[in-house]
């Protein structure tokens, strides 16, 4: 059952799924269709799930899912990652590597494997002051508050 991301409980699940590039505004309209056709649809052992979805900044697609009435099980949580799958298919973009990071320079958004990021911070290139993208966040609570911050508020303070 597909809900407004914005009225989802703070305790809800999230899942962020970051492309290795931005989407056209063409991409992301026909991305807003097929995730709403996903999400009205997705079930966990015949129940509906309530969840919705955000795309930040052309380039994340945030789901969450309201666990209070059903949770999402191993099988519709595969569905969801063949979902994925095939947007990356679709589009041509990765969505599922979770070593590479996201971070800001600037306005823009860097996509870079980790490897690449350890050597800019070894170089001084990023900071522990370098907003990074904590896609580990597990509840909207956390998306909300320690999604977007300095990479020394973050798992990846161990690099800078």
């Amino acid at each position: 059952m597909l809900a407004d991301f914005n009225e989802l409980p703070e305790h809800s699940r999230i899942w962020i799924y970051q492309a290795n590039r931005s989407f056209t505004e063409e991409e992301l309209q026909e991305l807003e269709e097929s995730l709403t056709a996903f999400l009205k649809e997705w079930t966990a052992h015949g129940s509906d799930l309530h969840a919705g979805f955000e795309i930040k900044y052309k380039r994340f697609i945030v789901i969450g899912l309201d666990q209070t009435n059903a949770s999402a099980s191993g099988c519709s949580i595969d569905a969801s990652v063949h979902f994925i799958q095939s947007l990356e298919q679709k589009y041509n973009v990765e969505l599922l590597d979770r070593m590479n990071v996201s971070f800001k320079q600037g306005e823009y958004i860097a996509y870079k494997p980790l490897k690449d990021f350890k050597k800019m911070a070894k170089a001084k290139s990023v900071s522990a002051n370098t907003i990074v993208f904590n896609n580990l966040v597990a509840t909207k609570q956390e998306y909300l508050e320690n999604w977007e911050v300095p990479a020394s508020e973050s798992w990846h303070s161990r690099f800078v």
